[in-house]
């Protein structure tokens, strides 16, 4: 017999799609479509239908032999899709941030050895099983806020056994984890410090070396580098990214986070997936940007972190851009993967409307991930990954409440996981 499930008095039903659209750009990022007293029905895993609900739903076939959630009077929304995460790392790094508290930048405490190589060191020394259990209850976290689809980078290995035991890590959460997960090679997050003063060299241990055991063992979706000041040059981020497509691996990259890096235009001509982080993005960066299929993804959890300039989304948006938002989790620039919290933050720091920021942590998160054919909306035939709010008085109660868990109830792959 087909598992149904129905959930019934829904004070609003958020985020529905009807056609098959993958993301939305410039003024349809305002438009998110909504059914009050509304039902949704799920059957096998799948969204069947959702309409206004009807008076006695008992009455009709259809709804026959359902298990029934009353939503009593929730709103239901598609779950976020956090497109760019670093969330596989050992311990935290509360001690950098004390020295960014007293002024150091993000550029010092790289240079003294703190930042992505301390996370490298760390990395080192813990096994795969401390890994994934201290992996795994960060998942479970950040599905308690909303998360139902999720992108991992690995980037803390910095040598080819590390790198492929994150990416081991990483496969392990897909098969234990009821998130959607996508997996990212980053070998080009730092240099690391034995190959200070010869960069081009562990350019080559990426090209030559680490990109095709990657490949050959399926292990990344994804290849991803970070090109900007004080990184990883264009020059070296085409090289980089020439052979991981080569090897099957579509590009997403780290760009304009610390200056005009030229990351944004490399991305483009490369058919990245997407573009993130984008602190600094000019008329030329947007003008690369319209037109492509690359997805510009905003974190401004590490903006707020850091206290860095605020990408321009408004800017962004108005000239008919896409936008995505994703938490960036990781443990030296953006320690939450509250997905909640950075849909406040696109509203707060960003002046995104309720709309916008929804549709920016949902469906064009998806296809930051390359997921949204089967998630990121309220469709019939997609992945049933939703959850229910408490009663809320409104939709952009969701932004405006930036301090609390605003769900009671998460459903993944059409099974409840969590009812509070």
């Amino acid at each position: 017999m087909a598992s149904r499930l129905l959930i019934t008095n829904i004070k609003k039903l958020a985020g529905i799609e009807t056609a098959d659209l993958l993301f939305k750009a410039g003024k349809a990022m305002s438009e998110l479509e909504t059914i009050d007293n509304a039902f949704l029905l799920i059957e096998d895993g799948k969204i069947k239908s959702f309409g206004p609900e009807i008076n006695n739903m008992a009455q009709y076939p259809e709804f026959e032999d359902c298990i029934v959630i009353n939503a009593g009077g929730g709103m239901v929304f598609p779950s976020f899709c956090d497109s760019h995460t670093h969330l596989v790392y050992a311990g935290s790094r509360e001690i950098e941030y004390i020295d960014k508290i007293k002024g150091l930048s993000y550029e010092e405490i790289a240079k003294r050895g703190g930042g992505i190589l301390n996370s490298s060191k760390r990395l080192h020394d813990a096994t795969e099983d401390e890994l994934t259990e201290q992996a795994l209850a960060r998942l479970n976290e950040i599905i308690t806020y909303g998360t139902g689809a999720v992108e991992i980078k690995s980037g803390y290995g910095l040598n080819t056994e590390d790198e492929l035991k994150m990416l081991r890590v990483i496969r392990r959460l897909q098969a234990i984890s009821p998130l959607t997960i996508r997996a990212t090679f980053l070998g080009a997050h730092a240099v690391p410090e034995e190959y200070k003063g010869k960069q081009d060299e562990y350019v080559d241990l990426i090209i030559n070396e680490m990109i095709p055991v990657v490949a050959a063992g399926h292990m990344a979706d994804f290849i991803d580098v970070f090109c900007d000041r004080g990184f990883f040059t264009p020059e070296e981020t085409e090289k980089i990214l020439m052979a991981g497509i080569k090897h099957g691996m579509k590009p997403k990259i780290h760009a304009n986070e610390l200056d005009y890096s030229g990351g944004i235009q490399v991305g483009v001509k490369y058919d990245a997936l997407s573009v993130d982080h984008l602190e600094y993005t000019g008329d030329e960066e947007i003008e690369a940007l319209l037109g492509s299929e690359t997805m510009p993804t905003l974190l401004p959890g590490a903006a707020f972190f850091l206290n860095m300039v605020h990408a321009p989304a408004r800017k962004m948006i108005d000239a008919g851009l896409p936008i995505a938002l994703a938490s960036d989790f990781n443990p030296g620039s953006s320690p939450s993967g509250n997905m909640q919290l950075i849909l406040s933050m696109g509203s707060i720091m960003f002046r995104m409307t309720p709309e916008e920021a929804i549709n920016a942590c949902t469906l064009n998160g998806a296809y930051a991930m390359g997921v949204s054919d089967e998630l990121g909306s309220i469709t019939v035939g997609k992945t049933a990954n939703v959850f229910i709010t408490k009663p809320i008085p409104s939709l952009a109660y969701m932004p405006y409440a930036f301090g609390s868990n605003k769900i009671e109830t998460v459903i993944l792959n059409g099974q409840v996981i969590q009812v509070r």
